[in-house]
């Protein structure tokens, strides 16, 4: 059940909206700039990681309004780094629709990316009628060093594809800690305790919570990628309904390092790991359907999906764990919920 999860994004998600385009104005450079800034929050998402900060600034007894801005914040670090990524792996859908790059081209997409991280630090600053100084520039630290995380996690990830090297579970796990782990998780959870004037261990605890979950979450996305229909694929991601909203396959046309390509090509057979390779590293042109739909039934055959969904449902339990060391609450039970819910979500 997710009804309190339900009831507070309900309630949350218009007022951090309201926030987030507060500050994506219309205005000269219109086309070129400032109308596809608001293109992919327009497009919706799930918002959990604003909501994660709103979250735990009350599970703390903080109050929620005064974390709005640093949600909207997030919101917007979430919005640039999907633009170049979605550049950097040659991906074709966003949230059901053509990726930003497609729409306007690679150049433009760039730049509407850059101002989009540019804007979260105008977004944090502006903190500061709320926070005060100190808040506003402690918050401003955590950020600057979760974006430097981010960058190098993705430098594994797309690094690992143009190399044509293969990491170790471990490798990829650290990846996902850096590129997912911080700003989907650690980083609005800590944030979130920080405004409500929680405890050091509290920062800590919510924090640990807030980055297993993240990266169980990740490893969750990877499998929807390969066990999504396409009829769902298409769906954007809203709310708590669901939704996907990328091509199902996406991330073996791009040649991703995912924990199930990984297994395949430790477990599978040796002929099986050569095909296997060969098509990761052939480049997304030339990655037929067939190609794709081969590697998918052999991860499935292998278990390979299998272990993963065991290790996304392990560490779920394990984030779980870190939410015993803050007092029960509605908040409390709907961070647990969430947990659930990002890592069991199925169509």
């Amino acid at each position: 059940m997710r009804d309190r999860l339900k009831a507070y994004v309900e309630v949350s998600v218009p007022k951090i909206d309201e926030e987030i385009f507060s500050f994506l104005r219309v205005q000269e450079p219109a086309r070129f700039l400032y109308e596809p800034m608001r293109d992919y929050p327009e497009r919706g998402g799930k918002r959990f990681r604003s909501v994660l900060v709103m979250l735990c600034c009350e599970a703390v007894g903080g109050d929620p309004a005064k974390a709005l801005r640093t949600a909207a914040a997030f919101e917007m670090f979430q919005s640039f780094a999907l633009v170049h990524d979605d550049i950097e792996d040659g991906s074709e859908m966003r949230r059901g629709m053509p990726c930003l790059h497609h729409i306007h081209g690679i150049p433009l997409a760039i730049n509407v990316g850059d101002a989009l991280y540019s804007k979260m630090f105008e977004v944090l600053a502006a903190n500061r009628s709320i926070l005060g100084e100190k808040k506003t520039l402690d918050i401003l630290d955590i950020m600057i060093e979760g974006a430097r995380l981010t960058f190098e996690g993705q430098a594994f990830d797309i690094g690992w594809i143009e190399a044509a090297e293969i990491p170790t579970v471990d490798e990829f796990i650290e990846m996902l800690r850096r590129k997912t782990g911080w700003y989907s998780g650690k980083g609005p959870c800590e944030t979130g305790v920080i405004i409500g004037d929680g405890s050091a261990e509290q920062i800590h605890a919510l924090g640990q919570f807030g980055e297993t979950m993240a990266v169980a979450f990740q490893i969750r996305d990877d499998l929807l990628n390969l066990i999504i229909s396409k009829e769902d694929a298409a769906t954007a991601p809203e709310g708590t309904t669901g939704g996907y909203g990328k091509e199902r396959g996406g991330d073996i046309a791009e040649g991703k390092r995912t924990m199930m390509a990984i297994d395949v090509l430790q477990n599978a057979a040796e002929a099986d790991i050569d095909r296997v390779r060969a098509i990761l590293d052939q480049g997304r042109d030339l990655t037929t359907e067939d190609d794709i739909n081969w590697v998918i039934d052999l991860m499935q055959s292998i278990g390979a999906i299998d272990r993963a969904t065991e290790e996304c449902r392990r560490r779920a339990a394990e984030a779980e764990k870190h939410l015993q060391t803050i007092e029960d609450s509605e908040p409390k039970l709907a961070l647990s919920e969430m947990c659930s819910f990002l890592v069991e979500r199925v169509f």
